[in-house]
């Protein structure tokens, strides 16, 4: 008895506290608008970067998780997939069904995928099934999860400790540091790391921005993703016919896939190895770097978790240290939404208040952001703590889609952080130059730091 009233009563107060949210960040937004629509060129010009800043969008979440937690529009959000319309999804546990409901909700990156190979798909881009099963086996056997504590992380602490000791009290943190080390993985882990670092870098950003975060459907970004995607592929085909022909001893995972393909392993073709490693790569530099930027401009904006980051840094306690990069990007993620594609008529939140028909052909967008902070989910969300189980932070995705990567994610990101964060003095370089500038990209391209050499 005495349970189910606790129990009465955190729903009560739970859903008290959701509304208060709500209302707060109703009156907030009306604010920020006002003073959007007083600046020159009015509320349609200014109101853009305000609600795509991640403090905007935690405010138009909250009025949705408190009003609208599964908001259904006939408006097409993303234009880069074929689409019906557009549902939002808010709270923690729809968040979860949405991205755990494979067969009603499909991934939709296949089209675009199959342009980026000149033919087949790669797993980021295929439903359940016996090409997905193949694939992901496949690169498992290549790619092993024992690699990251063996060889992935030992040689991202080497290098970004040497690229921040030589750095003499200031480094641009993308430019020289957060594209640098996950680079530096694809030359000596993967075996394929480009003609030269820039070129990798740049083909890696564009392509990822092509796949994953071009909504609008820009015909200039189109054409240039096909020029690099030809680019890449022939590079590819060539480092491939090589490595064939030239062996070598490298534990890396293009001579692990040649042994697969030796063994007569299903996908290990040199088409199929290729596209595997084209994927791979798409997803692997300009994530780490974007997470390492977001998580170092959350913490520098706020100065007690930044001292107490460092603190952890200096004293070799990993765990702590690491926890306060993913307390960081809990409230900066680098992806704030993960969108699927209705394959049926169905409904999200069945028999519940907030039940939301989909129709067949809608993109769902799972706010994972908006996910992170549900306190029907997430105890305190709007309060810092870095004692969170590693469950609740959505970060790389969920279910049979998370990250590929997401082991070596966790690992390496820290890694990079963590000799500049031990740094004494650690800032913001004065003016624009201390702020993360993603030029024309979506993606980080400078962010100035300065600390006491």
């Amino acid at each position: 008895m005495i349970s189910a009233l606790r129990n009465i009563g955190e729903t009560v107060f739970n859903g008290a506290a959701i509304w208060g949210e709500g209302l707060r960040s109703l009156g907030q937004l009306g604010m920020i608008g006002a003073k959007a629509a007083r600046a020159d060129g009015g509320l349609r010009k200014n109101i853009g970067p305000e609600l795509k800043s991640v403090s905007g969008q935690r405010k138009v979440f909250e009025v949705l998780r408190a009003f609208s937690p599964n908001l259904s529009l006939k408006r097409q959000l993303v234009k880069s997939y074929d689409n019906t319309g557009t549902v939002i999804v808010t709270r923690n546990n729809d968040c979860i069904e949405v991205l755990d409901r494979n067969e009603d909700f499909e991934v939709v990156y296949g089209s675009r995928m199959r342009k980026l190979t000149d033919g087949d798909n790669f797993f980021l881009g295929m439903q359940p099934g016996w090409d997905y099963t193949r694939d992901t086996s496949a690169m498992r056997l290549a790619a092993r999860q024992t690699d990251v504590a063996e060889i992935v992380l030992p040689r991202a602490k080497l290098l970004a400790g040497d690229i921040v000791e030589r750095s003499h009290g200031k480094i641009d943190l993308p430019a020289q540091l957060s594209l640098q080390v996950p680079w530096d993985m694809t030359k000596t882990y993967f075996g394929v790391g480009g003609p030269d670092a820039a070129t990798m870098k740049e083909w890696t950003s564009t392509l990822f921005w092509y796949l994953f975060e071009d909504l609008p459907a820009d015909p200039a970004l189109d054409q240039k993703a096909m020029s690099y995607a030809a680019a890449l592929r022939d590079y590819l085909d060539t480092a491939i016919a090589d490595r064939k022909a030239n062996p070598t001893e490298d534990a890396d995972i293009l001579n692990r896939c040649l042994a697969l393909q030796a063994a007569d392993t299903p996908g290990m073709s040199d088409i199929g190895i290729r596209n595997n490693l084209l994927g791979l790569l798409i997803g692997a530099i300009p994530t780490i770097s974007k997470a390492c930027c977001y998580a170092m401009d959350e913490l520098l904006n706020r100065p007690d978790e930044l001292i107490l980051a460092q603190s952890a840094a200096r004293a070799g306690d990993d765990a702590t240290f690491e926890n306060y990069i993913w307390e960081a990007l809990r409230f900066y993620p680098h992806n704030p939404v993960i969108y699927r594609r209705a394959t049926r008529d169905t409904v999200i939140a069945r028999s519940t208040f907030r039940q939301a028909r989909v129709k067949k052909g809608q993109m769902v967008f799972a706010a994972t952001l908006s996910a992170m902070f549900d306190r029907r989910a997430v105890e305190a969300p709007h309060e810092f703590r870095v004692n969170r189980p590693f469950e609740t932070y959505i970060i790389w995705g969920y279910g049979m889609h998370t990250c590929f990567g997401a082991a070596i994610n966790k690992a390496v990101i820290p890694a990079i952080l963590k000799p500049l964060l031990a740094q004494r003095n650690l800032r913001r370089a004065p003016g624009p130059a201390g702020q993360i500038d993603t030029g024309p990209t979506p993606h980080p391209q400078h962010f100035h730091l300065e600390f006491d050499a």
